[in-house]
């Protein structure tokens, strides 16, 4: 990791591991801001984007154990703006060539991103125009409600329920637990979540004493391959109280944090490892919800479709917001990865997955947005697993 920091690929980064119980390793790196040369800490706040989706997709899972709701259940019920969705009739038509859906958007849709939503930089055409347009140009102030209205105006790229596509469909899956729940969906987080996990850290918003512990994050400029400041803490969008609460990437977290988290999951909704955590902490959700999550529901005609440009489900399939390894031989190269093991990334290059076989979590936490797929994350993974030795 330290290779990357010298050869001024990322200003800095903070890596954890667990393993059987405790912590293997954690290290902090380089420095949290490339101005100021202020050190990365183990404590340092990271803007982990789409890993807030199985965050998201946890507190929806919590609605459906308290009965308000059922996996199948078209979202329509408290959802009413996308109760009559219209399909495009080819994902790079215009936007008024369209069709009805033929079939209702429900919760599992959502989970398993088989919406027919998408983002800006998955859609083509018109419709990147439009999302971009939806996602990136809201102003701070608004709410779930007049985002959801927005939302609601554009065509899906494809039928309900019939392939993966990446989109925004956790963003509409935090507004239905918010329609559901009756409250904001980081109250919902923090009284369901963050506190009976002790993630002091985590939320949408950083109190003004936290600020000096965010991180500055940085674009690469695709002509020059200089670091951009995107967001920094003296002016930052997430100090904000006001501002819009994603439920598909608006999370700042902090590596410690999330390795909590990423227990309750390993753990089956409850804390692994510690045994008086895990006796005396609470239980998030059952056994089988995480083991839901934790499986695929990708069809195998799903699975043979691309994403992002490439084979992406030939070794891992998707479950209810995080990716399965079940097939370890067909994974990529560089990943060790064992059956079984499961987690989602986000696109600031923050990278985490939970691994049942080694009872071992891995967190790499850095704040850098690229154009092209940037190696850091395989490279922890790859030397983290070539170190296991017993």
């Amino acid at each position: 990791m330290q290779e990357f920091v010298d050869r001024d690929e990322v200003a800095g980064c903070v890596s954890l591991i667990w393993r059987r119980g405790e912590i293997a390793m954690v290290e902090a790196l380089g420095c949290r801001d490339r101005e100021t040369r202020e050190p990365m800490s183990r404590d340092t706040l990271f803007r982990i984007a789409s890993m807030t989706k199985p965050v998201t997709s946890v507190a929806a899972l919590m609605l459906v154990e308290d009965g308000l709701i059922a996996l199948d259940e078209p979202i329509s019920r408290w959802l009413p703006e996308l109760a009559k969705p219209q399909v495009l009739l080819d994902p790079s038509s215009p936007l008024d060539r369209t069709e009805p859906a033929r079939a209702p958007i429900t919760l599992l849709d959502l989970l398993t991103h088989r919406t027919g939503f998408a983002y800006h930089f998955t859609a083509f055409g018109a419709l990147a125009d439009a999302y971009s347009e939806v996602f990136n140009g809201i102003d701070a102030t608004v709410d779930s409600s007049v985002w959801l209205e927005r939302v609601a105006r554009l065509p899906l790229m494809f039928q309900p329920g019939t392939r993966w596509h990446y989109g925004i469909s956790t963003d509409v899956l935090g507004s239905l637990i918010e329609r559901v729940s009756g409250v904001p969906l980081e109250t919902f987080f923090r009284t369901r979540i963050f506190d009976p996990l002790g993630m002091t850290d985590t939320g949408f918003v950083v109190p003004a004493g936290k600020l000096e512990r965010l991180s500055v994050s940085y674009a690469i400029d695709p002509s020059t391959q200089e670091h951009v400041v995107e967001d920094h803490p003296a002016t930052s969008r997430f100090a904000k109280p006001e501002r819009y609460q994603s439920g598909g990437g608006g999370l700042i977290s902090t590596a410690d944090d999330y390795l909590r988290f990423a227990r309750m999951l390993l753990g089956r909704g409850r804390l692994q490892g510690d045994a008086t955590e895990r006796a005396n902490g609470p239980r998030l959700l059952s056994h089988r919800s995480v083991d839901l999550m934790r499986t695929n529901f990708l069809t195998r005609e799903q699975r043979r479709i691309p994403a992002f440009g490439q084979v992406v489900w030939a070794g891992q399939g998707f479950g209810l917001g995080v990716a399965i390894v079940d097939d370890p031989a067909q994974q990529r190269t560089e990943s060790y990865r064992s059956k079984g093991s499961f987690g989602w990334p986000g696109a600031l290059g923050t990278n985490w997955f939970a691994d049942p076989v080694e009872d071992m979590i891995g967190i790499l936490m850095i704040q850098r947005r690229g154009l092209v797929p940037f190696p850091m994350a395989a490279v922890f993974e790859r030397h983290l697993y070539d170190a296991i030795d017993d």
